[in-house]
């Protein structure tokens, strides 16, 4: 009995890591696309940003600066877009991780249905 018992214990720890391990593998590949994407968005917001200061200390006269102006307005929309942008792409990755996630969780509940249902219909049927 006590051979029984700690079989199936084992099993069912067995059982738990490996879904645990699966578990951090999603939630880390989430991450590493979250980050991915963050970095990028950075990357290019550093870029536009010191094409626009590398414009600014070019400028010379007033006229030059009025147009600065439009161009700062316009950089500053087109980041503010791209923010929104990446922030849905985001909101889409952690919405799939999530759904993956509970996938996994609704295999582990049924399979531990399964194996508490088993002994118990080896039972009945002797």
């Amino acid at each position: 009995m006590t051979q029984q018992l700690n079989n199936q214990f084992f099993a069912y720890t067995k059982q738990a890591t490996e879904n645990a391990f699966k578990a951090q593998s999603l939630a880390l590949k989430g991450l590493e696309a979250v980050a991915g994407l963050q970095l990028k968005a950075l990357e290019q917001q550093a870029r536009d940003s010191a094409a626009f200061v590398a414009e600014v200390l070019e400028t010379r006269d007033a006229e030059a600066l009025r147009g600065l102006w439009e161009k700062g307005t316009t950089l500053s929309r087109e980041q503010a877009e791209r923010t929104v942008a990446v922030s849905q792409e985001i909101v889409a990755v952690a919405q799939k991780t999530a759904e993956s996630l509970q996938a996994l969780a609704q295999e582990q509940r049924q399979a531990a249905n399964e194996a508490v249902a088993a002994p118990v219909a080896k039972k009945a049927a002797k």
